[in-house]
């Protein structure tokens, strides 16, 4: 392998001063909420009315899954060529892209009456994900130090969606109307999001000279898809011939990738940055984490809570109203103070303390999973400090820990560690779980809690950028 050229950029890299303040700031910021709550509503509004479309569109239940994990695999890809996209077109342009995409997909979702064509629907509305990405990248770049912590907690809160009611109101917008319903509602919201991000978002010019890696994002893009069909092949059939296969897809991709990028000039994320200590233990440490505490919270505890004979037997209702709202109320509250405490004693320092909770809280849910209550209890504190201060702090670092040549690189590719992460969580811990014993679901926590562990040990190896660290400490540098 040669030695790859020097990684420069014919351009000013150096970012304009944030100027918004005031009711300004606050128009800014409900305009990216919108945006991002168009992306999350796709996420969880559908889940209920899967089996109805099932038996609408005359498909089994694990093809209508499909539904979902397409939606989640193009978020994760689009996401990240989108968002390191808007270094070249520019933020307002890539937002509206995203957007737009969303519309499409979403009517298209409306008026099809083929499971192909929805298929291809969600796959389109997969790309709202880089408005999640773009939000930080424009808030980063409008606001002042101060107000960005606060208002990445605060974008970060709706990933909580509606409280944690999401669920419930898919459940019974499906019963009242049917599940085109739901496209309706995502599509009236788009199009009020749309309009808001014209009116509001402002649009800076983006770099001259600044091109696309298309290559790159290519490879990067089977990468991460064969990365996740790996994890999900080996956990549930094993080390056959097709996982093997899927293997070395994933070992050739990476190697293609660290080559492509070595060479080209303007790359997606240079090699040099990608291997330093402001970068990949961001990736790493949001990757572990979200698998762990997801297919614990998301996973483990619904199929605990609903299991009969050595569970709570719950039905689904009371499942997820246990369960899954309480910890979504608790993680939208936390996160809108999680930003301003990461703002004033370090990101870096906050997350490590997140994570180091959460591993305790994973350890104490294995040793009380039989105790409704108890884990009951648990789940409220992890949702406080994994979807309030873990999701804002990984968030916020994936900006302000970005190379200053490629600011959207990092966001991008992070913010896929979500849809990856959850995904391979769950197929870690699924095995285990479904074996559906005391000793199953114990083995299946301890896994998640191993998981979030090496979330913690990559949290410990993670450098921050000098806009991470606390905000007297970064006063007293540039004194």
């Amino acid at each position: 392998m040669g030695s790859s050229p020097p990684v420069t950029l014919d351009v000013d890299t150096t970012p304009a001063a944030p100027t918004l303040r005031g009711a300004r700031a606050i128009l800014l910021i409900s305009a990216l909420v919108l945006t991002v709550l168009a992306f999350q509503l796709n996420a969880s509004l559908l889940s209920p009315a899967l089996p109805q479309m099932a038996a609408s569109l005359g498909v089994s239940i694990a093809e209508i899954s499909n539904v979902q994990s397409a939606f989640f695999l193009a978020a994760s890809v689009l996401g990240m060529v989108i968002s390191r996209w808007s270094d070249t077109i520019g933020r307002r342009r890539a937002l509206f892209v995203s957007l737009g995409l969303l519309l499409i997909g979403s009517m298209l979702a409306l008026a099809t009456s083929s499971f192909a064509l929805l298929l291809a629907a969600r796959v389109l509305q997969g790309a709202s994900s880089a408005a999640f990405t773009i939000a930080f990248l424009v808030l980063s770049e409008e606001l002042t130090g101060k107000l960005f912590g606060v208002a990445v907690g605060v974008v970060t809160a709706v990933n909580g969606g509606l409280g944690g009611l999401d669920g419930y109101i898919g459940g019974a917008l499906t019963d009242a109307l049917g599940w085109r319903s739901l496209f309706a509602v995502i599509l009236a919201l788009g199009i009020v999001a749309t309009v808001m991000a014209m009116i509001f978002v402002p649009g800076r010019r983006p770099a001259e000279h600044a091109r696309m890696d298309w290559l790159g994002a290519l490879v990067l893009a089977v990468l991460l898809v064969s990365l996740t069909q790996f994890i999900g092949a080996a956990s549930s059939r094993g080390l056959g011939s097709g996982t093997l296969v899927l293997l070395a897809i994933v070992v050739l991709s990476a190697v293609l990738f660290i080559r492509v990028e070595r060479r080209v000039r303007q790359p997606l994320i240079a090699v040099s940055a990608l291997r330093s200590r402001f970068v990949w233990p961001v990736i790493a440490s949001t990757f572990l984490t979200v698998a762990g505490v997801f297919s614990a919270t998301n996973f483990t505890v619904v199929m605990l809570s609903q299991d009969v004979e050595v569970g709570y037997g719950l039905d689904a209702t009371m499942s997820g109203l246990l369960f899954l709202t309480p910890a979504a109320v608790a993680g939208v509250v936390a996160a809108t103070f999680a930003g301003w405490v990461a703002q004033r004693v370090g990101w870096v320092h906050t997350q490590r303390i997140a994570t180091g909770i959460l591993v305790v809280l994973m350890v104490l849910v294995a040793l009380s999973a039989t105790e409704q209550w108890v884990v009951f209890a648990l789940l409220i504190i992890t949702g406080a400090f994994y979807i309030g201060t873990f999701q804002t702090t990984a968030n916020g670092l994936s900006v302000l820990n970005s190379p200053p040549d490629a600011p959207g690189s990092l966001p991008g590719i992070n913010g896929a560690q979500f849809g990856l992460g959850a995904a391979a969580g769950i197929a870690l811990v699924a095995p285990l779980a479904d074996l559906a014993t005391e000793i199953g679901y114990r083995s299946a926590f301890i896994v998640s809690a191993a998981l979030v562990g090496g979330g913690l040990m990559c949290s410990l190896i993670l450098k921050p950028a000098a806009a991470a660290l606390p905000a007297a400490t970064t006063k007293e540098s540039l004194a």
